[in-house]
């Protein structure tokens, strides 16, 4: 009996090691009903807090938040599973990153996005602009070519449609309308420039951080899809419940509602649509 007893035992000990080991190669290894997310702080920790996490909590979950005040330390901590989720980038950022970083990284579903907004304590409406106006456009790429694309869907300049758009720079504008004059600085910066500028285009979480009121805007971007921020995940969790449960929140009636009254001028991508 004590040889059957101690065999007994054993088998128990052995299964529950290997559960143990074999959890720690799933992804996600944290308790079922625990969603660590990562966020920038402002208007997207915001939303999580606001739109998405009391979806969540109603499905059973606790959901952990962990602001960050960097883009690169939100998708490491993902990536090594000290989160489960992050809400702060758009798609061309996150795929970006994850090649040069060698990571596996996936977008789960689009969010509404602050647009980027076009400013002035000069002019009150774009008609007004006068000819060799000056603007401040953020210095990035990306951000640059969102600028672009946002000054030629207000007929002010016009782009080379040979041209990928969401790569377009300076260079790329083949009429100038308003003979407009760029002056390109840091993103942080461009609040501050709508003082001593003609004109400043400001991407909406710049704005919202320094107290602007995107509905000031003279105009508000109409931006792509690639440019609005998502929910990503580690590729191996893109199937697992929690993630299918983010979606389902995201989706929801009740997101819509939270982001028409609380997120007022932010983008809905073109599945809310």
């Amino acid at each position: 009996m004590k040889k059957i007893l101690f065999a007994a035992v054993l088998a128990v000990v052995v299964a529950a090691l290997a559960a143990c080991g074999s959890s720690g190669n799933s992804g996600k290894e944290t308790d079922e009903k625990l969603i660590r997310f990562g966020a920038t702080a402002g208007p997207y920790s915001d939303m999580l807090s606001k739109a998405i996490i009391p979806g969540l909590e109603e499905k059973g979950y606790e959901v952990k938040v962990t602001e960050f005040s960097d883009y690169v330390q939100p998708n490491k901590s993902l990536d090594s599973d000290a989160i489960d989720a992050n809400l702060f980038q758009h798609i061309i950022y996150l795929e970006n990153f994850s090649k040069e970083n060698n990571m596996d990284l996936k977008d789960l579903i689009v969010v509404p996005t602050a647009p980027m907004g076009i400013f002035s304590d000069k002019y009150d409406t774009v008609e007004e602009i006068e000819d060799g106006s000056t603007i401040t456009i953020p210095n990035d790429p990306v951000n640059a070519a969102r600028t672009l694309l946002t000054l030629a869907d207000l007929g002010l300049i016009e782009i080379d449609g040979d041209v990928d758009p969401i790569k377009a720079s300076e260079k790329d504008v083949t009429v100038n309308h308003k003979n407009l004059v760029f002056q390109p600085i840091e993103a942080g910066q461009l609040p501050r420039s709508i003082d001593g500028a003609d004109l400043a285009a400001v991407p909406g979480n710049f704005a919202i951080a320094a107290g602007l009121d995107l509905m000031d805007a003279l105009a508000l971007e109409d931006m792509p899809d690639q440019f609005r921020n998502v929910v990503a995940v580690k590729a191996e969790n893109a199937d697992a419940q929690f993630a299918k449960d983010i979606i389902e929140v995201v989706e929801s009636a009740e997101f819509e509602k939270v982001i028409d009254e609380e997120f007022k001028g932010f983008g809905k991508p073109e599945w809310m649509k």
